[in-house]
Protein backbone atom coordinates (compact mmCIF):
# COMPACT_ATOMS: atom_id res chain seq x y z
CA UNK A 1 0.00 0.00 0.00
CA UNK A 2 0.72 3.77 -0.48
CA UNK A 3 1.02 6.68 1.64
CA UNK A 4 -1.63 9.29 -0.09
CA UNK A 5 0.63 12.25 0.43
CA UNK A 6 -2.92 14.35 0.90
CA UNK A 7 -3.74 12.14 3.95
CA UNK A 8 -0.34 11.49 5.80
CA UNK A 9 -1.12 8.45 7.59
CA UNK A 10 -3.31 7.22 5.68
CA UNK A 11 -2.85 4.50 3.59
CA UNK A 12 -4.16 4.49 0.22
CA UNK A 13 -4.65 0.94 -2.11
CA UNK A 14 -3.68 0.97 -5.63
CA UNK A 15 -5.80 2.08 -8.60
CA UNK A 16 -7.95 -1.65 -9.67
CA UNK A 17 -7.22 -1.08 -13.43
CA UNK A 18 -9.41 -2.12 -16.75
CA UNK A 19 -8.48 -5.31 -18.37
CA UNK A 20 -6.10 -5.12 -21.25
CA UNK A 21 -8.77 -5.41 -23.90
CA UNK A 22 -10.82 -2.64 -22.20
CA UNK A 23 -7.69 -0.36 -22.50
CA UNK A 24 -6.72 -1.34 -25.96
CA UNK A 25 -10.55 -0.93 -27.41
CA UNK A 26 -10.69 2.92 -25.57
CA UNK A 27 -7.47 3.53 -26.59
CA UNK A 28 -7.82 2.81 -30.43
CA UNK A 29 -10.89 4.02 -30.26
CA UNK A 30 -10.02 7.49 -29.20
CA UNK A 31 -6.90 7.73 -31.65
CA UNK A 32 -9.55 7.17 -34.56
CA UNK A 33 -11.45 10.12 -32.64
CA UNK A 34 -9.18 12.60 -32.20
CA UNK A 35 -7.90 11.56 -36.61
CA UNK A 36 -11.68 11.59 -37.67
CA UNK A 37 -12.36 14.89 -36.24
CA UNK A 38 -9.51 17.38 -38.37
CA UNK A 39 -9.83 15.17 -40.89
CA UNK A 40 -13.49 16.02 -41.06
CA UNK A 41 -13.26 19.59 -40.79
CA UNK A 42 -10.41 20.01 -43.41
CA UNK A 43 -11.98 17.68 -45.58
CA UNK A 44 -15.83 19.42 -45.42
CA UNK A 45 -13.80 22.62 -46.75
CA UNK A 46 -12.00 21.19 -49.97
CA UNK A 47 -13.56 21.84 -53.03
CA UNK A 48 -14.69 18.90 -54.93
CA UNK A 49 -11.63 16.42 -56.29
CA UNK A 50 -10.07 13.31 -56.28
CA UNK A 51 -8.02 14.06 -52.85
CA UNK A 52 -11.65 15.31 -50.97
CA UNK A 53 -13.32 11.51 -52.68
CA UNK A 54 -10.65 9.66 -51.39
CA UNK A 55 -10.42 11.59 -47.89
CA UNK A 56 -14.25 11.44 -47.53
CA UNK A 57 -13.80 7.22 -48.35
CA UNK A 58 -10.87 6.94 -45.72
CA UNK A 59 -13.36 8.89 -43.25
CA UNK A 60 -15.89 6.72 -43.66
CA UNK A 61 -14.16 3.83 -43.36
CA UNK A 62 -12.42 4.63 -39.87
CA UNK A 63 -15.78 5.77 -39.24
CA UNK A 64 -17.27 2.70 -39.09
CA UNK A 65 -14.27 1.08 -37.73
CA UNK A 66 -14.79 2.94 -34.67
CA UNK A 67 -18.57 1.66 -34.94
CA UNK A 68 -17.42 -1.70 -34.87
CA UNK A 69 -15.09 -1.07 -32.14
CA UNK A 70 -17.44 0.88 -29.97
CA UNK A 71 -20.25 -2.54 -30.35
CA UNK A 72 -16.75 -4.63 -29.46
CA UNK A 73 -16.37 -2.18 -26.46
CA UNK A 74 -19.71 -2.27 -25.12
CA UNK A 75 -20.13 -6.04 -25.74
CA UNK A 76 -16.89 -6.44 -23.15
CA UNK A 77 -18.26 -4.05 -20.76
CA UNK A 78 -21.78 -5.80 -20.55
CA UNK A 79 -19.57 -9.34 -19.35
CA UNK A 80 -16.73 -7.19 -17.46
CA UNK A 81 -17.47 -4.81 -14.53
CA UNK A 82 -14.91 -1.67 -14.43
CA UNK A 83 -12.84 -1.21 -11.83
CA UNK A 84 -14.80 0.59 -8.86
CA UNK A 85 -13.67 4.15 -8.33
CA UNK A 86 -11.83 5.35 -5.27
CA UNK A 87 -13.67 5.67 -2.58
CA UNK A 88 -12.50 9.62 -2.56
CA UNK A 89 -14.92 10.56 -5.20
CA UNK A 90 -17.56 12.12 -4.07
CA UNK A 91 -21.39 10.62 -4.92
CA UNK A 92 -22.47 13.19 -7.35
CA UNK A 93 -19.04 12.88 -9.51
CA UNK A 94 -19.51 9.14 -9.68
CA UNK A 95 -22.88 9.68 -10.94
CA UNK A 96 -21.52 12.29 -13.37
CA UNK A 97 -18.78 10.42 -14.44
CA UNK A 98 -21.64 7.77 -15.36
CA UNK A 99 -23.70 9.79 -17.49
CA UNK A 100 -21.03 11.75 -19.48
CA UNK A 101 -19.69 7.80 -20.31
CA UNK A 102 -22.92 7.10 -21.08
CA UNK A 103 -23.39 10.05 -23.69
CA UNK A 104 -19.99 9.39 -24.64
CA UNK A 105 -20.85 5.67 -25.70
CA UNK A 106 -24.39 6.98 -26.81
CA UNK A 107 -22.67 9.64 -29.55
CA UNK A 108 -19.78 6.88 -30.73
CA UNK A 109 -22.71 4.85 -31.85
CA UNK A 110 -24.49 7.84 -33.34
CA UNK A 111 -22.01 9.76 -35.56
CA UNK A 112 -21.04 6.92 -37.54
CA UNK A 113 -24.09 5.70 -38.32
CA UNK A 114 -25.42 9.42 -38.83
CA UNK A 115 -22.33 9.73 -41.35
CA UNK A 116 -23.75 6.20 -43.03
CA UNK A 117 -27.18 7.47 -43.03
CA UNK A 118 -25.96 10.81 -45.00
CA UNK A 119 -23.84 8.75 -47.49
CA UNK A 120 -26.90 6.37 -48.18
CA UNK A 121 -29.53 9.36 -48.36
CA UNK A 122 -26.30 11.38 -50.77
CA UNK A 123 -27.01 8.08 -53.28
CA UNK A 124 -23.41 7.32 -52.20
CA UNK A 125 -23.00 3.81 -51.11
CA UNK A 126 -20.49 3.00 -48.33
CA UNK A 127 -18.07 0.28 -49.32
CA UNK A 128 -16.20 -0.23 -46.16
CA UNK A 129 -12.28 -0.28 -47.12
CA UNK A 130 -13.12 -0.32 -50.51
CA UNK A 131 -13.92 -4.17 -50.10
CA UNK A 132 -17.44 -4.63 -47.86
CA UNK A 133 -20.82 -2.82 -49.99
CA UNK A 134 -22.58 -2.09 -46.52
CA UNK A 135 -26.31 -2.11 -47.63
CA UNK A 136 -27.94 1.84 -48.14
CA UNK A 137 -29.63 3.09 -44.58
CA UNK A 138 -32.01 5.02 -46.44
CA UNK A 139 -33.50 6.16 -50.14
CA UNK A 140 -31.49 8.63 -51.96
CA UNK A 141 -32.95 12.25 -50.80
CA UNK A 142 -30.80 15.25 -51.15
CA UNK A 143 -32.50 17.22 -48.54
CA UNK A 144 -32.68 14.57 -46.47
CA UNK A 145 -28.89 14.04 -46.92
CA UNK A 146 -28.71 17.98 -46.11
CA UNK A 147 -30.58 17.80 -42.83
CA UNK A 148 -28.43 14.54 -42.07
CA UNK A 149 -24.87 16.59 -42.51
CA UNK A 150 -25.68 19.29 -39.99
CA UNK A 151 -26.86 16.45 -37.52
CA UNK A 152 -23.20 14.94 -38.34
CA UNK A 153 -21.56 18.19 -37.85
CA UNK A 154 -23.47 18.68 -34.54
CA UNK A 155 -22.95 15.60 -33.19
CA UNK A 156 -19.40 15.76 -33.93
CA UNK A 157 -19.24 18.64 -31.89
CA UNK A 158 -21.07 18.08 -29.14
CA UNK A 159 -18.69 15.02 -29.01
CA UNK A 160 -16.00 16.98 -29.17
CA UNK A 161 -17.16 19.05 -25.94
CA UNK A 162 -18.43 16.02 -24.16
CA UNK A 163 -14.06 14.16 -25.11
CA UNK A 164 -13.45 17.85 -23.49
CA UNK A 165 -15.05 17.60 -20.19
CA UNK A 166 -14.05 13.53 -19.97
CA UNK A 167 -10.07 14.69 -20.80
CA UNK A 168 -10.27 17.35 -18.08
CA UNK A 169 -11.73 15.33 -15.48
CA UNK A 170 -9.58 12.56 -16.01
CA UNK A 171 -6.38 14.73 -15.39
CA UNK A 172 -7.96 16.77 -12.74
CA UNK A 173 -8.26 13.60 -10.95
CA UNK A 174 -4.67 12.68 -11.81
CA UNK A 175 -2.74 15.78 -11.04
CA UNK A 176 -5.64 18.21 -8.63
CA UNK A 177 -7.57 14.97 -6.69
CA UNK A 178 -4.40 12.61 -7.22
CA UNK A 179 -6.23 9.61 -6.86
CA UNK A 180 -5.31 7.30 -9.61
CA UNK A 181 -8.84 7.59 -11.61
CA UNK A 182 -6.62 7.93 -14.59
CA UNK A 183 -4.34 5.32 -13.94
CA UNK A 184 -7.48 2.48 -14.21
CA UNK A 185 -7.24 3.26 -18.16
CA UNK A 186 -3.50 3.01 -18.14
CA UNK A 187 -1.17 -0.16 -18.49
CA UNK A 188 0.60 -0.75 -15.04
CA UNK A 189 3.68 0.38 -17.15
CA UNK A 190 2.63 3.80 -15.83
CA UNK A 191 2.88 4.01 -11.62
CA UNK A 192 0.81 5.75 -8.92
Amino acid sequence: MSQNPDSPGRATRPAARYTGPAMLLHWLIAVLIFGLFPVGLYMSDLALSPRKLELYAWHKWFGLTVLLLVVLRVLWRLTHRPPPLPDSVPRWQAHAAEALHKLLYLLIVAIPLSGWALSSAAGVQVVWWGVLPLPNLLAPDHALAHRLAELHETLNFTMAAVVAAHVGAALKHQFVDRDGVLLRMLPRIFKE
